[in-house]
Order: structure tokens, then C-alpha cells, then sequence
């Protein structure tokens, strides 16, 4: 396989930019990214050139320059170019939510690897999934020769994707990697019978977040009294008008809250051990961290998912789900 890929913009021609002191800058990151990703497809066995743009000082040179250098190295596989994203949030220009990643295509072999793409990152780090868009508006797409893919990896001004990114660097270039490679992301190996302490199966819905209504602005967690003690789980900031830990949680985030037997799943070890429960649904797997405990026997319902881990394994409330903890990585 031969993979050519570029990074948006150039030295001269920048892109996107971030509100200081924590936002991205566009064209140093999709660098960044850009020469991870071909690291990491070369220790893959896959043929790989990269190219950035220091030269351009026009727009149009610069479309143009990326473009005849992807078109001039003869016969290849993928055209892949790596932006970041950015938008205007309610006249402000940055938000504290997370925003997501996405990946555009035109024909619909750029389809194809741009779903590969989008949900091989996004079943890899928290990052909520805005799926896949079609253009015929895109230079690079309309102009590159050989089937292509544009990724906006994040937004330079979502404070909530920066964070992710930042943390979730490795691993978010690890899944653009094993997409266009045509390697399956690493997932679950099934342990001995033995290792599994906790299983249940049937009914759940979801939990937690700026926008579940359904616990109180001062809710806090079972087993979880602080942020600090497992800051993966939560948005940067408080919500307005909120105080406790459960209207905190990122709903984007793979967590999970069951009625765990605290004799065999201590809540120190669901808090502190880092080890996380395998959630089965709809043909989908996906490991989630606990968080809480619950959801109350009343409701016939034997778990409670973050609205992101629902939506990745694409089930609504009532749906049927099997968990089984801990699942070793």
C-alpha cells in the first residue's frame, strides 16, 4: 500500500487558530499529527510520503501546491490531507464543550475510508462522532487523483476536544493509522471465565452530563467525591447552575454506572483500578469506566451508559445490553 498525505494550510498560509492561552494552532498540530500518523503506517509496512507546504504565500498557491505534489507521485492508494476544525459557537468564538471529529469525501470510494477514518478515532478516544460528510466543494477532494479523504481531527477553540486531543495524542493518531492501513483497531480479547467478578444483562438507558435533567444540579457519584480522582470522566468546567459530579460527567466519555456488588467490586477498586467493563449491544462492543451505582431497581433497567457510549453503540433507551467486569486490556 502507498499513502500519500498532507497537512492543511501551510507556513505561510495559516489555518484555523484557538483563543489563548489553550487553543490549537491549525497548522502546527495537523504537522504534528500528519508526521505521527506516517510513523506509525511506516512501522505497518505501508509506503508512506508526507509533504507540508512552506513555501505558498497565497491561498491559491497553496490549494494548488498540495495538490500537484499529492497528483505527482504517480500511482497511490489514498490522497489523505489533516486540518483542524473550528466555528463560531453562539457569536463566541470557543466553547467548553467538546465538539467532535469528523471526515470529509467526495466519490464514494473516499466514502468508504472516510467512515473507517472517523469511527476507527472515534471508538478510540472520546471524541463525540460527527460522522462523515460528502462535498463537491473541497479543492483537495475535487482535484487529488487517486481516492481522498480530508479529517478534521478536532476544534481549535472547543476547549472540551483540546483536552482530549492533548491526552488522547497517541491514540487518536494511532486510530487515523490503522484505518487507512486497513488494520482493525485493537479491541477486546475475552478473558478466562475466572477474571470476570461482575456480569449482568437486560435493560438500560442513560446518565449524567450538563443536559440529564433527570438528577439534580447537586447529584453527586457513588463511589467518585472528587474530580481529581478520575479527572477522564469529567468536563473541564462545572455547568452553569450545577454543583455535583453527575451534571459534570462528559457525556461523551464511555462510562457506565450498574448495581455492583461492592463485596466483590470494592468501590475502591471501581474508582481506582483503572480497569473498565465490557458493554456488548446491537452486534457492538466498547469499554466503558464505571462511575456511579445504579440505576435503581425500579426501573427493571440493569444499567445506566453515558449518552455518548449509547449513541457509539447506536441503542436508545430500553435497549438490551450486557456487561461484564472487569475486561482486561
Amino acid at each position: 500500500m502507498k499513502v500519500v498525505i498532507s497537512s492543511g494550510h501551510g507556513k505561510y498560509i495559516r489555518g484555523a487558530e484557538g483563543p489563548s492561552p489553550w487553543g490549537l494552532d491549525e497548522v502546527d498540530e495537523a504537522r504534528k499529527v500528519v508526521n505521527k500518523v506516517a510513523d506509525m503506517m511506516r512501522s505497518l509496512g505501508v509506503q508512506v510520503t508526507v509533504f507540508h507546504d512552506d513555501v505558498s504565500d497565497d491561498q491559491s498557491e497553496n490549494l494548488k501546491r498540495i495538490v500537484d505534489f499529492h497528483n505527482a507521485q504517480g500511482s497511490h492508494d489514498y490522497d489523505i490531507s489533516v486540518h483542524f476544525n473550528s466555528a463560531d459557537f453562539s457569536g463566541s468564538n470557543w466553547t467548553a464543550n467538546p465538539v467532535g471529529h469528523e471526515v470529509w469525501y467526495k466519490t464514494s470510494g473516499g466514502k468508504t475510508i472516510s467512515k473507517e477514518i472517523c469511527d476507527t478515532v472515534c471508538s478510540m478516544v472520546p471524541f463525540k462522532n460527527r460522522g462523515i460528510k460528502q462535498t463537491n466543494n473541497l479543492s483537495f477532494l475535487n482535484n487529488t487523483a487517486e481516492i481522498a479523504s480530508l479529517i478534521e481531527v478536532c476544534f481549535v477553540n472547543s476547549q472540551g476536544d483540546v483536552d482530549i486531543y492533548h491526552r488522547d495524542f497517541d491514540d487518536i493518531c494511532q486510530g487515523i493509522a490503522l484505518a487507512i492501513s486497513g488494520q482493525a483497531a485493537p479491541g477486546p480479547t475475552p478473558p478466562p471465565t475466572s477474571d470476570v467478578l461482575f456480569q449482568t444483562e437486560g435493560k438500560c438507558s442513560h446518565f449524567g452530563g450538563p443536559n440529564d435533567t433527570g438528577v439534580s444540579s447537586s447529584e453527586g457519584l457513588a463511589f467518585i467525591f472528587d474530580v481529581d480522582e478520575a479527572p477522564h470522566l469529567f468536563l473541564p468546567y462545572q455547568p452553569s447552575g450545577t454543583s455535583g459530579l453527575a451534571r459534570r460527567l462528559n457525556p461523551y466519555v464511555s462510562y457506565i454506572a450498574c448495581r455492583w456488588d461492592y463485596d466483590v467490586t470494592s468501590k475502591t477498586m471501581l474508582r481506582d483500578s483503572g480497569q473498565r467493563a465490557l458493554v456488548r449491544s446491537n452486534g457492538w462492543e466498547m469499554l466503558a469506566f464505571p462511575a456511579d451505582w445504579g440505576p435503581h431497581g425500579d426501573t427493571d433497567r440493569v444499567a445506566d451508559l453515558s449518552p455518548g457510549l449509547m449513541e457509539a453503540l447506536g441503542i436508545t433507551t430500553d435497549d438490551e445490553v450486557e456487561v461484564l467486569y472487569p475486561w482486561p486490556e
